[in-house]
């Protein structure tokens, strides 16, 4: 049964979030919710599905949870009823996507890694087409879930209708997955400052930016605070990518539970390849600096995402 929460972190100033420990316990509230309705999702009495024990597998392997945090926090930011109730299914999809896109980004055809969240990867602890399976599976479950409506209405069928439409294209070709093309046909080859930042806009950058729609859609946001939503997450979904590129070269395997120095080894375009190890993180934090400007229209329940913005610089792995 999904129970609704309070929402932590509601103050009656924006300096709420000053405080670490309310953001922790915000984002470990969230982190649990989702988990566990995700399992809901993954439930089924075949016990003996190679196919479901390899999604379970990589979906429960960790992670931040940040993106369906998000769209629960862009939902509380737009007044939406309910969000943990309304919102949930949809943010849970958004996990599944990005998880499918983790399972294949870790396949020997693209990054070959052999660990993600300090466990094997999928074609490691299964095989390569267990793993491609398990990939496609979760996209799909996701867009299964999406298109599942409870008790519809004129309404709520077309917010669904317009939440499919901005996840297809976010993960599609014109989003995520071109982004990743990219990406890989830039490996070995030097690329500009501006390519790099469009490039990631879309690997990295469309997944975050519809978690945020996607939560909005559910709530009372106009054009113009929409339009808001979706600068700041363009602005965190980039800094999210040039932490990622910082920590690969700086990080604590143990803490980011994967290898560091791959995007070296592999001749990938990077952030502190391009601006040096100081000006990317500067960049890093002008980018959230700009992303909380966009937040100026929000009343405190937009506490949460700029919460999450500081998190998303300050974070180890």
């Amino acid at each position: 049964m999904i129970r609704c929460l309070k929402n932590p972190l509601t103050r009656t100033s924006h300096k709420a979030f000053d405080t670490m420990m309310d953001l922790k316990h915000y984002l470990q509230t969230y982190q649990e919710t989702i988990n566990n309705k995700i399992l809901e999702f993954l439930n089924s009495d075949d016990h003996s599905s190679r196919v479901l024990q390899a999604m379970r597998y990589s979906i429960s392997a960790g992670g931040k949870r940040i993106r369906p945090i998000l769209a629960l926090a862009a939902a509380e930011a737009t007044h939406a009823p309910a969000p943990v109730l309304n919102v949930l299914p949809a943010a849970c999809a958004i996990e599944m996507i990005h998880t499918y896109s983790l399972i294949h980004d870790d396949l020997p055809a693209m990054d070959d890694d052999a660990l993600r969240r300090g466990k094997p990867t999928s074609h490691i602890q299964y095989d390569e087409a267990t793993a491609i399976l398990a990939g496609d599976a979760l996209l799909t479950l996701a867009f299964e879930i999406l298109s599942s409506p409870a008790n519809p209405t004129r309404e709520s069928l077309s917010r669904h209708l317009n939440v499919i439409h901005v996840l297809a294209r976010a993960a599609g070709y014109q989003g995520m997955i071109q982004g990743q093309m990219q990406d890989i046909r830039a490996e070995g080859n030097k690329i500009d400052l501006e390519t790099l930042i469009a490039m990631h806009s879309l690997k990295t950058g469309a997944l975050i930016e519809s978690a945020v729609v996607v939560g909005a859609l559910f709530g009372s946001a106009n054009p113009k605070k929409m339009q808001a939503l979706r600068s700041y997450a363009r602005q965190i979904g980039l800094a999210f990518q040039v932490i990622d590129d910082i920590l690969n070269v700086s990080g604590d395997p143990e803490e980011l539970g994967k290898a560091v120095g791959t995007d070296l080894d592999r001749g990938k375009n990077t952030f502190p390849g391009l601006m040096g190890m100081a000006e990317a993180r500067a960049y890093a934090e002008n980018l959230v600096q700009t992303a909380l400007k966009a937040l100026e229209l929000f009343d405190n329940k937009a506490d949460p995402l700029r919460g999450i913005a500081r998190y998303i610089i300050d974070r180890k792995n």
